[in-house]
């Protein structure tokens, strides 16, 4: 579930593309450093954008530097890290790691398997650390696999169950700001949870496996009921972002909330309208 947390680059400065992109950087270095080549495999700009929301939020110490990579062998690339940094590349692991379990599951996809038991075995020290955060996380995801296995297709509940999931890696700190982000990342599961079930529809209901939106697949306002719930959990999400007191960066968080995240949705959307179109005109030309 991970490409749906993205900027959207034509709306953005070059500034603020460039401190985005140094963001990126840094947490692609600590994901290196802490997890090598594997972790490093796991990069993803999704959690990215929580790295820019704690940051935003907390205001912490950032450290500034340059640095040559693989990636880009031909110039330095400016990094930024701060004490977020770590945390939001733990997470993500995490993330990487329930994401491979449940692709095995689903359609056995043996790459998958191997590299999820490869971060599974660079990971172990993080129960020592986030105990607790895991077990919520194991129990979450356990509900949410037991009920795919019975084929509950009640989008607002299995939605929710992911929905806790991101709220549990958003919550980093038990303070004032605590509720605030707990009900922010759990509409942005929702969201993300929702919408990988919109661009997987097809796909899942060709190979038989589970997808929440199959009851709703074949009625004729599918797509416009599908925006429409998307619309309601990413107003909801942005509702909770803007109580929070962040400055720094706002404007690349809100590209992303307002913008960035309806890009993927557009392109599936776009895809899926023009391989109906070319149906209907293949259907056409053969009763012609």
């Amino acid at each position: 579930m991970f490409g749906y947390i993205m900027v959207n680059k034509a709306e953005m400065k070059f500034k603020e593309f460039d401190l985005y992109h140094s963001y990126y950087c840094g947490l692609c270095r600590k994901l290196k450093e802490k997890y090598g080549f594997s972790g490093q495999l796991s990069l993803n700009y999704d959690m990215t954008f929580l790295l820019l929301l704690l940051t935003g939020l907390y205001e912490p110490e950032t450290v500034q530097g340059e640095y040559k990579c693989a990636a880009h062998p031909f110039g330095k690339q400016t990094v930024r890290t701060n004490q977020f940094t770590e945390y939001v590349a733990d997470m993500n692991i995490l993330l990487t790691q329930y994401q491979c379990k449940d692709d095995w599951e689903d359609e056995k996809r043996l790459p998958k398997f191997l590299y999820g038991k490869t971060l599974e075995r660079k990971n172990k020290k993080l129960k020592a650390i986030y105990g607790k955060k895991i077990r919520s996380i194991n129990l979450l995801l356990y509900d949410l696999a037991v009920a795919e296995k019975e084929n509950k297709l009640d989008v607002d509940a299995m939605s929710g169950i992911f929905g806790k999931v991101m709220a549990q890696l958003v919550v980093c700190r038990e303070d004032e700001w605590g509720d605030t982000l707990y009900r922010f990342g759990f509409y942005l599961g929702k969201f993300i949870y929702l919408l990988d079930a919109y661009e997987d529809i097809e796909k899942d209901i060709r190979k038989g496996t589970y997808n929440p939106l199959k009851r709703m697949y074949h009625a004729l306002d599918f797509e416009e009921e599908c925006r429409t719930i998307l619309t309601m959990m990413m107003s909801e999400c942005c509702k909770e972002f803007e109580k929070l007191p962040i400055l720094e960066n706002v404007e690349i968080l809100r590209n992303i909330l307002y913008s960035g995240v309806w890009c993927r949705y557009e392109t599936v959307r776009e895809k899926r309208n023009r391989k109906k179109g070319a149906d209907m005109h293949r259907e056409v030309g053969e009763k012609g």
